[in-house]
């Protein structure tokens, strides 16, 4: 009997061990991640959780040393691509849950109203790719974020056009949430005063099913480039009825997002050969996130990743990686975990990640922003290769294009 007591009483410790409040010494530290999981946005949320179940595995190895080695653990809220979901997912890890931070956020439109919710109950929300730019200009104290904003995506292909396309005119499509309307927005004033003429705008739902009304336009006002902010579903289609339709332009450029997802290729068909994409990372860079004194290059993960998953990653995927290491380091420099001292130490964050290097900074409009750099891909031989700048180039690009000949039509 004296032995089942004794079980008893160890487990009552331990439970109270595990469920230790903000600022106290805590044997697990709860943090929040929304993501969508299901749904139409589901792909993304799934190369991110994947990529943080990567990190959290490194990080638990050995604990955070300033907390007495405590692990961290990561609850996952499905926001369904649904900004209702995610506000009350945000609530939810709040109030209920007791996290002492938030992680994750995708979709703009779903994370601005995340943000606000949990910079009203003043928790810090570390996001890692909703990249619209009025996340980061609405003065929020409680919110930092590690992706570029949006309107920066578009800086690496204008390398590109100075360099090689050299185009005259362009046209743009792009859906219409706040990621949409963010790059479109920066790209409407950024081209003309670059020399480049933009003959029309087409703002398009995500979610529709027949863009030939649309293409059909561009074909008969000729642009030389036609660059598309587009999800999964819509870049695919988008790129297969352009096929279908002979439309042939000096390039197609996609502006990152679902143009560099492995699953591309399946939604195009042979459309997305020679595609050029916007990208904000490649497995090809210098960088490395480094825990316990071993580096984690980004040749690293992206070949772990493929073992693991079976699959290839992207942009998204490393900035989930990079994530992890982030919220570990920051909490564990913090003086304690209450979000005063959380928010302290991320704004002393200045570290090394495998996506980049971290740094929150002020410029412009934007508070709690990292400012990165964007890079060029493009689909070649099934495969998608860094091209553009050519110093991270895993293949020279190929240009000029003769579109109908790479698709297969006469």
């Amino acid at each position: 009997m004296s032995r089942k007591w004794g079980l008893i009483a160890f487990i009552c410790v331990t439970g109270l061990a595990l469920a230790a409040g903000p600022g106290m010494a805590a044997k697990v530290i709860k943090v929040g991640v929304i993501l969508p999981l299901k749904g139409h946005m589901a792909r993304f949320g799934a190369i991110e959780k994947n990529s943080m179940e990567m990190a959290l595995k490194i990080i638990n190895a050995t604990g955070l040393k300033n907390k007495g080695g405590a692990k961290l653990k990561l609850l996952y809220r499905d926001t369904e691509g649904r900004a209702d979901k995610a506000s009350s997912a945000v609530e939810q890890l709040i109030t209920q849950d007791k996290v002492v931070m938030i992680g994750g956020g995708y979709s703009s439109s779903v994370t601005f109203v995340a943000a606000g919710r949990a910079n009203r109950y003043g928790v810090p929300f570390l996001i890692n790719t909703a990249a619209a730019d009025k996340i980061t200009e609405q003065g929020w104290k409680w919110i930092f974020r590690m992706n570029p904003a949006a309107s920066e995506y578009f800086l690496g292909v204008l390398g590109l056009f100075k360099k090689v396309i050299k185009p005259k005119t362009v046209v743009i499509m792009h859906e219409q949430t706040t990621f949409g309307q963010s790059q479109a927005k920066k790209m409407k004033k950024l081209l003309p005063k670059a020399g480049y003429k933009v003959l029309a705008v087409f703002p398009y739902d995500s979610r529709a099913a027949d863009f030939r009304p649309i293409l059909m336009k561009i074909k008969m006002i000729k642009p030389d480039v036609v660059y598309m902010i587009s999800y999964l579903m819509d870049d695919g289609l988008i790129m297969k009825q352009s096929r279908e339709i002979r439309l042939n332009v000096k390039a197609f450029i996609g502006g990152a997002a679902g143009f560099t997802l492995p699953e591309f290729p399946k939604m195009a068909g042979k459309a997305h050969n020679l595609v050029f994409t916007a990208t904000l990372w490649s497995e090809s860079l210098p960088f490395y996130s480094l825990w316990a004194g071993k580096k984690y290059t980004a040749k690293w993960y992206a070949a772990e990743y493929l073992k693991r998953y079976k699959n290839k990653t992207d942009y998204h995927g490393a900035e989930a990686f990079a994530a992890v290491f982030v919220i570990a380091d920051v909490l564990n420099r913090a003086k304690s975990l209450k979000p005063a001292d959380i928010r302290g130490a991320l704004l002393t964050t200045d570290l090394m990640t495998v996506f980049c290097p971290v740094k929150f900074i002020h410029y412009g409009r934007k508070r709690q922003q990292v400012k990165g750099t964007s890079y060029v891909m493009q689909w070649i031989g099934g495969n998608i290769e860094t091209v553009w700048p050519p110093g991270v180039a895993t293949k020279k690009y190929v240009y000029p294009v003769n579109y109908l000949k790479a698709w297969g039509l006469k």
